[in-house]
C-alpha cells in the first residue's frame, strides 16, 4: 500500500480508537500484522499521531483547562483538586510503566496478545455495565483523592495491549461510583499526561525517534497527526454524548467480535 495512504488511514485509526474504550495501541499492531508493513518503520509515526490525539483534547476542552489553570492562580479549591486528582491517577502508571518498561515492550510485538485482551476486555465491560448502576456525574473535581488514585491504578492494566487505557479508565471509574460523563471526561484529562509521559520516556530512550533521520517521511507524519487530531476531536464530544445515553455495551460487543475474529485469523495463519 502506497505509504501516503497508510499513513492517513493510520491516523484515522489512531483518532477513533484513542478515546474509545476499543484500545488504539491494540488497533495499530493488528493493523501492522494484517497489512503487513514493518512496525520499526512506523514507531516515529505512531508517536507523532499520537500527540495529534492529545491536542485534540487540549482543543476540545481548551477552556476547562483555561478555568483550572487560572483558578489555581486564584487558589481556588476546585481547580486544585481537579489539578490533584489529574496527577494522583497519573502517578501510578509513571511508577510502574517505568518499571515494567522492557516487559511492556515485549508485549507490544505480539497481537495474539491483543486479540486475547479485547475479548477478555469486552466480557469486563458488559459485566461491569450490567452490574454497576447508573450514577448522578459530579464532575472531576469532585472525586476524592482514593478515587483518583485507584483509576490510576487500574489504568496500569492499559499497559497490556489491546485492554485500552481509556477503557481501563473509564470501567475503573465507574466501578468507584463516578458517573459516565465524569468518567469519561476524567479518561480524557488523564490522557494528557500519560500519554505525553511515555512518548518522551521513548524518545529520551531512543533520541533518533524524533532528532535522527524520518524512516517515514515528514509529509507522511503530517499527515497522519492531522488526521488523528481532527478525527479524535469530532469523536471526543460525540463519545461523552452517546454513553451519556446509551452506555458502554456497544462498545464491549465490539471488541469481542474483533478480537474473536482475530484470534481465528491468527491460529489459522
Amino acid at each position: 500500500m502506497d505509504q501516503t495512504i497508510t499513513a492517513i488511514l493510520l491516523g484515522i485509526l489512531e483518532g477513533l480508537t484513542e478515546f474509545l474504550p476499543v484500545s488504539s495501541t491494540g488497533h495499530l499492531i493488528l493493523a501492522q500484522t494484517f497489512f503487513g508493513y514493518d512496525p520499526e518503520q512506523w514507531r516515529q509515526f505512531n508517536i507523532v499521531i499520537q500527540l495529534g490525539a492529545i491536542l485534540a483534547v487540549v482543543v476540545a476542552y481548551w477552556s476547562t483547562f483555561w478555568n483550572m489553570g487560572m483558578g489555581l492562580l486564584r487558589r481556588e479549591e476546585m481547580s486544585f483538586r481537579f489539578v490533584r486528582n489529574i496527577l494522583l491517577a497519573f502517578l501510578p502508571a509513571a511508577v510502574i510503566g517505568l518499571a515494567a518498561k522492557d516487559i511492556i515492550d515485549a508485549m507490544l510485538t505480539s497481537p495474539m496478545v491483543v486479540a486475547i485482551a479485547l475479548v477478555v476486555g469486552g466480557i469486563a465491560i458488559l459485566v461491569l455495565e450490567r452490574t454497576i448502576p447508573a450514577r448522578i456525574d459530579t464532575g472531576v473535581p469532585a472525586l476524592t483523592w482514593k478515587m483518583a488514585i485507584g483509576v490510576g491504578l487500574v489504568q496500569c492494566l492499559a499497559m497490556i495491549p489491546g485492554t485500552s487505557r481509556s477503557g481501563a479508565t473509564i470501567m475503573g471509574a465507574l466501578a468507584m461510583g463516578v458517573g459516565r460523563k465524569t468518567a469519561a471526561e476524567f479518561s480524557f484529562f488523564l490522557a494528557v499526561p500519560t500519554m505525553i509521559g511515555a512518548a518522551t520516556v521513548k524518545i529520551v530512550d531512543e533520541p533518533a525517534l524524533l532528532l535522527g533521520e524520518a524512516t517515514i517521511g515528514w509529509s507522511e507524519i503530517g499527515l497522519g497527526f492531522t488526521a488523528a487530531f481532527l478525527v479524535a476531536l469530532a469523536v471526543i464530544k460525540a463519545f461523552v454524548t452517546y454513553v451519556s445515553r446509551h452506555g458502554f455495551a456497544p462498545f464491549a460487543w465490539y471488541r469481542i467480535i474483533l478480537g474473536s475474529g482475530a484470534i481465528l485469523w491468527l491460529a489459522m495463519a
